[in-house]
């Protein structure tokens, strides 16, 4: 595989080019891919602690995920809208993403537990990574999720 360049930035630092290219991956995945009709622009992405992590391959944007401060979603620091291109995908780049966002959790926020709720299919990739299952399966935007934390980045 191509070497992976990451790219941490919050919103105020990305550029306008840089913010289209991660909406539109994300809305080509969860709203076309997955058929799933949600609100993408939560107002999550613009808050001042809110980091954005992307990985480029070649230039262009491979995966992505961000990193919302305690008491946004939960009350511990959490990740979401994980996604891989899907050009991208089965090479491992997501491993590699969630290993970044938690050497990036443990130092901007240490010791804080990490929490998350993730696509219920996607349940052993999380718990590869440390992640425990914290609650039933339910649906979330049509799409079965359950909440997960890892106790400490």
């Amino acid at each position: 595989m191509e070497p992976i360049q990451w790219e941490i930035k919050k919103f105020s630092e990305l550029t306008a080019i840089q913010l289209y290219e991660l909406l539109r991956l994300r809305v080509d995945v969860f709203v076309v891919e997955q058929t799933c009709p949600y609100p993408e622009l939560d107002g999550k992405d613009i808050l001042t602690h809110t980091l954005h992590l992307a990985a480029r391959i070649s230039g262009g944007m491979a995966a992505y995920l961000r990193i919302l401060a305690p008491g946004v979603s939960y009350p511990g620091v959490s990740l979401g809208r994980v996604v891989t291109a899907r050009e991208f995908r089965g090479r491992g780049l997501s491993h590699g993403l969630i290993e970044k966002a938690v050497e990036l959790i443990r130092v901007n926020w240490p010791g804080l537990p990490i929490q998350i709720g993730a696509q219920e299919y996607l349940r052993a990739f999380y718990e590869s990574h440390g992640f425990k299952v914290t609650s039933e399966i339910y649906i979330e935007d049509g799409i079965p999720h359950i909440d997960m934390v890892r106790n400490r980045a």
